[in-house]
């Protein structure tokens, strides 16, 4: 039921107009990314890029009150330089507070790069570097977003913005950050890969292992009998795994996730029975239990080749499986507001809106653990993490207008 309001003779309502959307200044927004893309800032090294989005920031008139710096970095595995960088703007109109956010790091590939404009792209002049659009593009939307907006001095309701450290490397700046830091935001958007028409409302879980394989060193090829092969354990193992099902796409039961083993570091020379063996791993999946299963099933296969691979007189070898949750899977509801704002905003600018779900981790799956539901977005990244990377420029200027919008609620 809905109350009714009585209003005196001759009252005359006004009817309210919605709210115009600004522009968004794509000029501004290409030289933020141009001048970004140039500056190295590979996961734990973000400082100076940190510093010069401070500059953009208090040069348009945001107080250097608004701006701080939490201490994310002191807490990670890589030493980092710098922590995650957080703007808090108070509202001039009323609604819940929205949030913005990217991440600042760029792989290794990407050091050095010289972005050039060529057509409708920009890329790295050097050919023997990556861009580093994933996700400098990203970073750029919301900054630009933020400038125009102080500039301006654009209605908007509460924001925060967040510039994330070390998401390539574990995603440990959103892993790190407090939803009390960043005022607690109701609505969230992050800005990284692809097109800006898929909203990602949803990725896969993550748990990584490091596997060390103990064996018994002897001559190769004067008394072999005596030794226990590291490498032989690991083969044996990895051999069970991909032999029941275990290791690459896994699907059983109905249920699917994938798992890899993907580094190996075994032996010092070939008449040298293998003493040791290092190996790291990796088990994905959207259904926890599943993953779970997964993990034990790695586990179990090492375990059981160490016991296969015997000496002459009856030893075995040792296999350690330590493994840790890299990030939690995740899945937005599709009337989550954040989703539901996204998918106007995508559709407000003449796109098609699609939700997505992700095989890969994102920094919004360590946002989702922390208490702040967020979709991603893209900014027009292609081929990332190769020397062919390249930023496609409408793309990036679509994601500049969707951003504006969802920042500004209009």
């Amino acid at each position: 039921m809905v109350a009714s309001v009585r209003r005196p003779a001759g009252h005359k309502q006004r009817a309210v107009e919605p709210a115009t959307a600004p522009e968004a200044d794509l000029g501004t927004a290409r030289k933020i990314v141009l001048d970004l893309l140039a500056i190295p800032g590979v996961s734990g090294d973000e400082k100076a890029v940190a510093e010069r989005i401070v500059k953009w920031l208090v040069d348009a008139g945001c107080p250097a009150s608004a701006i701080s710096f939490d201490m994310a970095h002191t807490k990670t595995p890589v030493k980092g330089n710098v922590g995650n960088l957080i703007v808090q703007l108070p509202g001039t109109v009323p609604g819940p507070r929205r949030l913005l956010m990217a991440h600042m790091d760029t792989v290794p590939v990407c050091l050095g790069a010289k972005p050039v404009v060529a057509g409708k792209v920009i890329k790295s002049a050097d050919p023997k570097t990556g861009l580093g659009g994933d996700d400098r593009a990203g970073v750029s939307v919301v900054l630009a977003t933020a400038v125009r907006i102080l500039k301006s001095k654009l209605p908007h309701p509460p924001l925060t913005l967040l510039f994330a450290i070390q998401e390539e490397v574990g995603l440990y700046g959103a892993r790190f950050v407090k939803a009390t830091a960043l005022g607690r935001p109701k609505l969230a958007f992050n800005f990284d890969g692809g097109a800006v028409e898929k909203i990602t409302v949803g990725a896969t879980g993550g748990y990584r292992m490091d596997i060390a394989i103990e064996g018994i060193p002897s001559h190769a090829g004067v008394a072999p009998e005596k030794g226990v092969s590291a490498i032989a354990i690991a083969s044996l193992a990895i051999t069970s795994l991909v032999k029941d099902g275990w290791h690459g796409l896994v699907e059983k039961d109905g249920k699917r996730g994938t798992s890899n083993v993907g580094v190996i570091h075994a032996g010092a020379a070939t008449n040298v029975v293998a003493e040791s063996a290092a190996l790291r791993a990796e088990a994905r999946g959207h259904d926890s239990a599943f993953r779970g299963k997964i993990v034990k099933a790695i586990e179990k296969a090492f375990a059981d080749a160490a016991k296969q691979v015997r000496s002459v007189d009856g030893r075995t070898g040792k296999a350690t499986v330590v493994g840790r949750l890299d990030y939690e899977a995740f899945r937005l509801a599709d009337d989550e507001p954040c989703v539901v704002a996204a998918r106007e905003a995508v559709a407000a600018i003449g796109l098609s809106p699609r939700l997505d779900i992700s095989n890969g981790g994102l920094d919004a799956n360590w946002m989702a653990t922390n208490g702040v539901p967020t979709v991603t977005l893209g900014c027009g990244q292609m081929d990332i993490h190769t020397t062919d990377e390249k930023l496609d420029l409408a793309a990036f200027e679509n994601a500049c207008r969707v951003a504006l919008r969802l920042a500004t609620a209009t």
